[in-house]
C-alpha cells in the first residue's frame, strides 16, 4: 500500500516564489541595462537631436505663416522684417537652401521698403 503524505501547500509556494522572484530579478535586470544603454548609449541624444530638429521646422514654418499674413496686410516695412525673420529662422534650423531662397526674397522686399 501506498503512502500519501499531504502537505498544507508551504512547499509548493515557497518554490513558487522563488521561481517568481528569480523572474522578477530578470525582467528587472533586462530592463535596467535597456535603460543604462538607452541613457549612455546615444539613444536620448538622438531622440533630443530628432525633437529639435522638429522643434526647428516648426519655428520655421510659422515664421513663413507669419511672413504671409505682414504681406496680406501691405505694410512693406513689416514684410521686409518677417522675411528677415523666415531667412533667421532657416539658418538657425541649418537649412541652407531655404536660407539663401529667403534672403533673395528679403532683399527684394527690404528694397520695396526703401531699406
Amino acid at each position: 500500500m501506498k503512502s500519501f503524505r499531504l502537505s498544507n501547500g508551504d512547499e509548493n509556494d515557497n518554490e513558487e516564489k522563488g521561481n517568481n522572484s528569480a523572474a522578477s530579478v530578470a525582467v528587472g535586470l533586462v530592463l535596467l541595462i535597456g535603460a543604462v544603454w538607452y541613457l549612455f548609449g546615444g539613444g536620448l541624444e538622438k531622440q533630443s537631436k530628432r525633437e529639435l530638429d522638429d522643434i526647428y521646422k516648426q519655428v520655421s514654418a510659422d515664421a513663413v505663416q507669419q511672413y504671409e499674413i505682414a504681406k496680406r496686410q501691405g505694410d512693406k516695412i513689416q514684410i521686409c522684417v518677417q522675411a528677415g525673420m523666415v531667412s533667421a529662422a532657416y539658418l538657425q534650423e541649418k537649412n541652407e537652401m531655404s536660407y539663401q531662397q529667403w534672403k533673395a526674397i528679403e532683399k527684394v522686399d527690404c528694397s520695396e521698403a526703401g531699406l
